[in-house]
């Protein structure tokens, strides 16, 4: 059993239940007005879709079709985890940048965008695996990137004119933003330009790219208590303190 079909199993064994866990906490205990609850509940749904088709590829149907539409489907959720991604830092990003402005942590909004992104997703998919390359950098490499960088940035700039925002609230959202640009930069978009354009044929490399792909759920969870009114915040002081020593420097 090779290393990737180890992280597999830990996917399933591990943070599959985790992953449920977590939403029925969000259903149950987590106030709305402490994390994007509807944006973050679909990228949890989106990482089950993955770990559900995780099963079947590890299981290898002898039904072809069947092992080929789990990789479509695979490809589905992975899409749209990164959206839904993208969902929770914007919403982060309005939230110091327009803290007025309540259209993305509104319930009918929130479901409407959420609505548009599955049916994006569903719609996209099948062009991608047709238009192979060109789609695929366009949807899955070229709009996030320039989307998490821009968030990011506006975020930080806006930081000391969010005097509305509680300093406690401005670590929680900096600490979200790092991790999701982590996420995205340092384990989603290496794997994607891996299989898009397959510039390590070095084995090693490629399964290290690979693991820290499937290793991308475990942040999705590190990020719900990231968000969450916790001990971590004074660990976060770091990150805020820096974020605006940045944007002191670039006024």
């Amino acid at each position: 059993m090779g290393p990737i079909h180890v992280m597999m199993w830990i996917n399933i064994g591990v943070c599959l239940p985790l992953t449920i866990l977590v939403i029925c906490c969000l259903c149950c205990v987590v106030r709305r007005d402490q994390v994007p609850v509807i944006y973050y509940t679909n990228l949890l749904i989106s990482n089950l879709i993955q770990m559900c088709t995780i099963i079947i590829i590890v299981a290898k149907p002898d039904d072809h079709e069947t092992y080929m539409m789990s990789f479509v489907i695979y490809y589905f959720g992975v899409q749209a985890s990164l959206y839904f991604k993208l969902c929770i830092a914007l919403e982060r990003c309005f939230f110091i940048t327009r803290p007025l402005t309540d259209f993305m942590r509104q319930t009918r909004s929130s479901v409407l965008v959420c609505i548009l992104v599955w049916a994006l997703c569903v719609a996209s998919v099948p062009v991608a695996i047709v238009l192979r390359y060109f789609l695929r950098v366009l949807i899955l490499i070229l709009v996030p990137a320039f989307l998490f960088i821009i968030c990011f940035a506006a975020t930080l700039k806006g930081l000391r004119a969010a005097s509305t925002v509680s300093t406690e609230e401005k670590r929680r959202i900096v600490g979200s933003l790092v991790l999701l640009q982590l996420n995205y930069f340092l384990m989603i978009l290496p794997a994607i330009t891996e299989l898009t354009f397959e510039f390590h044929p070095h084995d090693t490399l490629r399964y290290v790219v690979f693991i820290l792909f499937l290793f991308s759920p475990f942040m999705d969870l590190i990020l719900f208590f990231l968000m969450q009114k916790m001990p971590t915040d004074k660990r976060l002081a770091g990150l805020c303190c820096c974020s605006r020593c940045s944007s002191s420097s670039s006024v």
